[in-house]
C-alpha cells in the first residue's frame, strides 16, 4: 500500500512540474540588428521529448543573433531590417561542435506588430549553412517567431521576438 501511494505521490508532482514547464509562453527580444549582442532567449514550451531546454544566450559557435540550446541543438535566430522586410536566418546545428543540420523542415510562425500572423518555410542555404527567408512589409514593432523544425520526425522548436 505505501509503495503505491509513494508512486502517486512521485507521479502527480511528476505531472504537475511538466504541465508547468509545457505552459510557459516565454519569448525573447532580440536586437533588430544582428551586430547588437544577443538578449536572454526562450525556448518553445516543447521538444520532442516534451522537454524544456535551457535557454541561454551563448558565444560559442554563434553568429551573433538570439540563441537556444535545446538539448543536444544549438539554434540561432538573426534579423536584418531591409527596405522592404525583413531578412531572416536561422542556424539550426547539433553537437557541441555545432554541426550544421541540413535536412529539416523548418518554418517560421510570425505574429506581426499588428496582430496578423504568417507562416513561412524556409529554405536552406549550402553555402551559409542555414535556413533563410524573406519576410515582406515594413510595419514597425514587436514581431513574434515560432521557429519549428522537424529533423527526420524529431520537434526541436523554438520562440523568439524582434523589432523592427
Amino acid at each position: 500500500m505505501q509503495l503505491t501511494t509513494k508512486t502517486i505521490a512521485v507521479t502527480t508532482v511528476s505531472l504537475l512540474l511538466l504541465g508547468a514547464c509545457s505552459s510557459t509562453n516565454q519569448t525573447a527580444t532580440a536586437p533588430s540588428s544582428p551586430a547588437v549582442s544577443p538578449s536572454a532567449t526562450a525556448p518553445s514550451p516543447t521538444t520532442s521529448a516534451e522537454q524544456t531546454a535551457a535557454a541561454k544566450p551563448e558565444a560559442h559557435g554563434g553568429q551573433g543573433g538570439q540563441v537556444i540550446e535545446s538539448g543536444p541543438y544549438h539554434l540561432e535566430l538573426l534579423t536584418l531590417n531591409e527596405a522592404d522586410g525583413i531578412h531572416i536566418d536561422f542556424f539550426l546545428q547539433k553537437g557541441d561542435n555545432h554541426t550544421p543540420v541540413p535536412n529539416a523542415k523548418v518554418t517560421a510562425q510570425v505574429q506581426l506588430p499588428d496582430g496578423s500572423q504568417k507562416a513561412i518555410d524556409m529554405k536552406y542555404d549550402a553555402d551559409g549553412k542555414h535556413y533563410y527567408a524573406e519576410l515582406s512589409g515594413t510595419l514597425k514593432g514587436e514581431y513574434k517567431v515560432a521557429v519549428l523544425s522537424d529533423i527526420k520526425g524529431e520537434k526541436v522548436n523554438a520562440r523568439y521576438t524582434f523589432k523592427r
